[in-house]
Formats: structure tokens, C-alpha cells, sequence
């Protein structure tokens, strides 16, 4: 899209940029096909536990009613890989995939504000979001784990309750790329999500290509740096603080990480 003349006056090229970038108005058939690729993008980006495993009949049945579209086959790639995988080998490369590698950590807004001040606020507005919207997550994950973040814009609809989603586009962008690198089949899962939102912009790529380059902003907040470098980081060390350990995804315990977010 060209730039809108300066003539017009800046909240209306805001309410024009806005309206571009929303999603078009929906027929219910085209909003429940929505929800319900919302919903399994969370099930499919959550820890693959016994719970999750039993599921896979079902989970493939879910997709196969999707209508054609490019994320009905990138989930297809996705639950067929999972349908052959022994739950062992899938736990083994849920945790390198998330946990072991900050580029694709799934807690968003590590990558807009890292490890400084702000990442708290950011994380207490999400959480004041939800409960407005009267939903009321069970505390087992912080507010910003992708899979909590698609539950809740599943439950609240393409206005509200995806704004999380459109605002943390570039860390969304940046996971995909990481799992593309690693050749990680969730990345057909990023790619299904990423064809629900705008269209990155030139400001988008260039802020992913910083993020690459430099690491999410840091800030000194009394820790102490510690993890190791190396396959799948941002930078050499002493670029940045990496993020603190948060509870694992599911209830059976699975490896720490340093790739999760703040307690």
C-alpha cells in the first residue's frame, strides 16, 4: 500500500491504516473455520504430554474439516508429522524447539521488550485484557505463552482478542523464521497462524532482521546472566540477559529452560 498523502489529517490516516489492516467482516462459516484454527494452533504449540499424544486421532480428524486454505495444509503437514512421531521423540523436540532456543521461545513479549521493565507491565496489561474480556486464565502459564494468547483470541474474536497477536507480529515472524531454520515441522504451525494476520510491512522485516542481529532490548534488573550460547541464539555472549524460566507448559515436569519468561 503507497503512503497516504500528509494532506489528510493524521487520525484519519491512522482510522484508514487501521481499517486496511483489520480483518474483513466474516460470514459465521468463515469465523468459525477461524476459531477453530485458532484453537488448534494452541493445542498443537502446547507441550505434546500423554494427555496431548491420545489426542492425535482427533486433533488430525479437526484439520481434515477445515476448509481449503494454505493453513489447512500447513496444519496437515503439521498433525501428520505428529502422527508419526513416538511421543518420546516429539517431547524430545518440543524442548530443543522452545526451550532450548530464545529465537523461538513461545513467550511474546520477550522479543518486544526482552529482559527490562517494560516486559512486566507488558505481561500485567495482557493479563488485565483477559479479565476484562472475562476470561480468567488458570495460572499455569504467563499471559504471553503463544498457546494462551491463541486460546484466548479463539474464545474473543478477531477484534479484541486478536490484538495480542497483531501487536507481537514481529516476534510471531521471528519464531517462524527460527523453526524454518531449524526445519522443525512446527514452523507449518507459525505458518497457518501468520496467514491470519496483515501482511508484514518493510518496517516489520526490518525490525525481525534487528531482532536477528541484536537480540530483544536489554536491561540490567539485578540477575545475573546465565545459559550458554550457541545454535539457535541471538548473539555472542554479554549481548543480552536471556530470559528467566517460567513453569513448564504442562503439569508432568519436563526439562528447565532459559528460554522461557519471568516467574
Amino acid at each position: 500500500m503507497s503512503p497516504l498523502p500528509a494532506s489528510i489529517p493524521a487520525l484519519v490516516r491512522t482510522r484508514v491504516r487501521a481499517a486496511v489492516r483489520r480483518p474483513a467482516r466474516l460470514t459465521p462459516e468463515e469465523a468459525g473455520a477461524r476459531t477453530l484454527l485458532l484453537r488448534l494452533c494452541s493445542l498443537l504449540l502446547q507441550y505434546p504430554d500423554t494427555e496431548l499424544t491420545a489426542s492425535r486421532p482427533v486433533l488430525t480428524a479437526a484439520v481434515e474439516t477445515l476448509p481449503p486454505s494454505p493453513a489447512a495444509e500447513d496444519l496437515t503437514s503439521f498433525t501428520a508429522w505428529l502422527a508419526s512421531e513416538e511421543p518420546d521423540a516429539l517431547e524430545r523436540h518440543y524442548v530443543e524447539m522452545f526451550d532450548l532456543r530464545r529465537k523461538s521461545s513461545l513467550y511474546l513479549t520477550y522479543y518486544l521488550h526482552g529482559d527490562t521493565r517494560r516486559r512486566g507491565m507488558a505481561l500485567l496489561t495482557l493479563n488485565q485484557r483477559y479479565k476484562a474480556a472475562g476470561w480468567d486464565t488458570d495460572g499455569g502459564e504467563l499471559p504471553d505463552h503463544l498457546p494462551v494468547v491463541l486460546e484466548f483470541a479463539a474464545l474473543t474474536g478477531t477484534g479484541a482478542g486478536e490484538a495480542p497477536l497483531r501487536q507481537h507480529r514481529r516476534g510471531l515472524e521471528l519464531i517462524h523464521r527460527a523453526l524454518s531454520d531449524a526445519d522443525s515441522p512446527y514452523r507449518h504451525v507459525l505458518g497457518a497462524l501468520l496467514t491470519l494476520l496483515p501482511p508484514p510491512t518493510e518496517a516489520d522485516r526490518a525490525a525481525v532482521a534487528q531482532l536477528i542481529a541484536e537480540g530483544p532490548p536489554n536491561e540490567e534488573v539485578g540477575l545475573d546472566p546465565y545459559g550458554t550460547y550457541g545454535e539457535g541464539e541471538f548473539a555472542p555472549p554479554g549481548t543480552f540477559v536471556p530470559p528467566i524460566p517460567a513453569p513448564p507448559t504442562r503439569v508432568p515436569p519436563r526439562p528447565t529452560s532459559c528460554t522461557e519468561g519471568p516467574r
